[in-house]
């Protein structure tokens, strides 16, 4: 899109009005604002190589909305400060797409491709063809319109001739630009097709809030990017940072005929005009052999992208080609789709079994029968909770389908209804405890029915299996297999019972030599000076997480020293809300809490924090406030975090304006949009971070 004088030129007008004072206020600066900013922001999202820091971008960007404030008639509706989404869509009416979105014929295997090969040379009369084999997004399909270079319409596939029309919430999608310059090309209307995604750190992190909030997660990124799209709230549409690869022009209107011959040409069209096409993962080459072979090595990777396919597409390259094969009333004769080996199955459910975990959930597992899906046998599934069931419609004897993809734990897509035969059976949810008995509880505001009995022994084994934890008190050689062994031959019955146990009798059980009883009595002994952190996340209070816990820690030089902190008080600590607040409150004022902590004490494990630091005490990052995003490659999350620490920094848990510092790694996610809007945080890299650490 920018070649190396206009990237110099653009590059020098920044620093221009990164480095001027005020200025009279003209159209024409505007304009050339505007540009610089459209300039930066394919350099970020779409080359994934910026040319400015983020605190640069956001000067550019709050001296531009100042500007369009101040003169209102000069606002522009592609500028880059119209794509924030305010507001609520009362509805998606149905447009018609210029030409239909046709779906794609499948193959499976090598077979496949070399008899559609066959009939292509047929219908061409050509002895080889050309191909360009490109990924297969698995995401959802959108259809883009573009009138005189900027975007006028955009819609999802629907039927295929007929979608919802979603311009507002794809004008969200950074990857997406507002305006293009089709007009270089002879180009004053164009259809362009694409598929709009969610990679796979930000599916993940996006599905960890769902659970964190009881809410049942998506299965898959595919479903995840599909249902944003269709959000009525355009702010969190912007929030669930999509991205978009386009990699098919179905129309055009044009006054010559400079666009490019081939897909292939076309692709490195839309990537110029500043599009995220599949221009560097596509590949030309000439004959099927040569396709298959790049199709396999494909397959080998696709689990170290960043995002999520399903298959290969492969296209014949010469339009011209392409036109006079045609297409079927389903499909278009000149491109095919390899599918990769199938990452879901049909299975039947046999049963549900309810667990109880160490905060009273009761999770519904169902047990199916077992089946082969995304490289692993599937046997059991987590189906979350009452509602996920009757949204499921799932009944006792239902035939479902199943998905796993990557390394996502697998799902029920949904039941086939049609095929029931009047013999399934509902599934009944308990109404007690089904370890304890106990009668189960739900408040309005939750979809987790809970036992909220405390000494169940299911939530006290739980409990337990989380407190010796890596994460937590780091006991080594006390696993889950050694808790449940302990609990139920009557040696370990509480917390407190760690630091009590009876290690003649265990010497006495099988796997229990003198070196292993030896191993197991050290972890022990030494989780007893393990920091305040650890015994807080440790402690399992609910809404708590690693990060919270450290941010507990820091607070008080003692533990107890929470009984007497009110509600509002632990509100002013980082990141802790009302939810939190209240769940902490409780656990400090219930009596058992208490009197559990208190014997911990008498055992012999430190309630104080040890490694309280003070500002401006000669440690390098003392006073300084640190958050990490993204995958870091040279650092483990927990060794940097555990660095900051040694050096007198805090890991705070959110973004906000007491956040110093935010490393980013790669395929950040949405910590580092909501941390560009923050002027005063300092967004790093990696590197810079390692380099702000004394040299061991």
């Amino acid at each position: 899109m920018y070649d190396n004088e206009q990237t110099k030129l653009l590059q020098a007008q920044t620093n221009k009005w990164l480095n001027a004072g005020s200025k009279e206020i003209t159209a024409h600066f505007i304009d050339d604002l505007r540009n610089i900013l459209r300039f930066h922001e394919y350099r970020y999202y779409v080359q994934n190589d910026p040319l400015i820091s983020d605190a640069e971008y956001d000067v550019l960007y709050k001296l531009l909305e100042r500007f369009e404030k101040e003169n209102p008639s000069l606002l522009a509706d592609d500028s880059p400060t119209q794509r924030v989404g305010k507001g609520l869509v009362s509805s998606f009416p149905k447009v018609q797409h210029l030409v239909p979105m046709l779906s794609l014929e499948n193959s499976y295997n090598a077979a496949d491709l070399i008899d559609w090969d066959r009939k292509v040379k047929e219908l061409s009369s050509l002895a080889e063809i050309e191909y360009c084999v490109e990924p297969k997004f698995d995401g959802a399909s959108i259809s883009l319109i573009y009138e005189n270079d900027k975007l006028s319409r955009s819609a999802t596939r629907g039927d295929g001739v007929v979608g919802d029309e979603i311009t507002i919430n794809t004008r969200q999608i950074k990857s997406v630009p507002l305006n293009a310059k089709f007009s270089s090309y002879g180009i004053y209307q164009i259809e362009i097709r694409g598929e709009v995604l969610i990679n796979k750190n930000n599916f993940k992190n996006f599905n960890d809030k769902l659970i964190e909030e009881g809410i049942p997660p998506f299965a898959n990124p595919r479903n995840s990017a599909a249902g944003s799209l269709r959000i009525k709230d355009t702010a969190e549409v912007g929030r669930r940072n999509l991205e978009a690869f386009l990699y098919h022009v179905s129309y055009i209107t044009t006054t010559d005929k400079r666009q490019p011959l081939t897909h292939s040409g076309m692709l490195d069209m839309l990537w110029n005009l500043g599009f995220r096409s599949p221009k560097k993962e596509a590949l030309v080459v000439t004959g099927i052999d040569k396709v298959i072979q790049h199709v396999k090595e494909f397959e080998n990777k696709r689990d170290t992208l960043t995002y999520e396919i399903d298959g290969m597409v492969v296209k014949v390259n010469d339009l011209h080609l392409q036109e006079q094969l045609g297409m079927t009333s389903h499909h278009p004769r000149w491109a095919i789709a390899f599918k990769f080996k199938a990452r879901q199955a049909t299975s039947k459910l046999l049963a549900v079994n309810f667990q109880v975990g160490r905060t009273g959930a009761v999770t519904p597992v169902a047990r199916i029968a077992a089946v082969a899906v995304g490289g692993v046998t599937v046997s059991s599934i987590s189906i979350h909770n009452e509602e996920y069931i009757k949204e499921k419609n799932l009944m006792l004897g239902d035939t479902i389908l199943i998905e796993r993809s990557g390394d996502v734990i697998p799902q029920i897509v949904k039941s086939f209804t049609e095929l029931r035969t009047g013999e399934e059976e509902a599934i009944q949810f308990p109404t007690h405890c089904p370890v304890c008995g106990h009668l189960l509880f739900k408040p309005a505001e939750d979809a987790v029915w809970r036992c909220i009995n405390i000494n169940c022994p299911a939530q006290v084994v739980e409990r337990i299996i989380h407190f010796v934890s890596k994460d937590a008190m780091d006991i080594k050689s006390f696993g889950e297999a050694n808790v449940r062994k302990f609990y139920e031959l009557g040696l370990l019955k509480d917390v407190p019972g760690i630091y009590q146990l009876n290690y003649e009798a265990i010497g006495q059980l099988p796997g229990f030599g003198k070196k292993s009883l030896g191993n197991l009595q050290d972890a022990i002994r030494s989780s007893k000076t393990q920091p305040l952190h650890r015994l807080i996340y440790g402690l399992g209070i609910r809404y708590v997480g690693e990060t919270t816990a450290k941010t507990l820690a820091n607070i008080v030089d003692e533990l107890l020293e929470f009984t007497n902190y009110s509600e509002e008080q632990l509100q002013q600590a980082e990141d802790v809300g009302i939810k939190v607040a209240g769940s902490i409150y409780r656990f400090f004022h219930d009596a058992e809490n208490l009197q559990m902590l208190a014997k911990l004490q008498q055992l012999g494990i430190s309630l104080t924090n040890q490694k309280k630091q003070v500002a401006g005490t000669g440690t390098p990052l003392a006073g300084q406030t640190f958050l990490f995003t993204g995958t870091l490659t040279q650092l483990k999350r927990s060794d940097a975090e555990t660095k900051v620490e040694e050096n007198g920094g805090e890991i705070v848990s959110g973004v906000s304006s007491k956040l110093n510092y935010l490393v980013v790694g790669e395929d950040a996610g949405s910590k580092l949009e909501k941390a560009k809007k923050i002027q005063t945080i300092r967004i790093i890299s990696e590197e810079e971070f390692i380099k702000m650490l004394p040299v061991s």
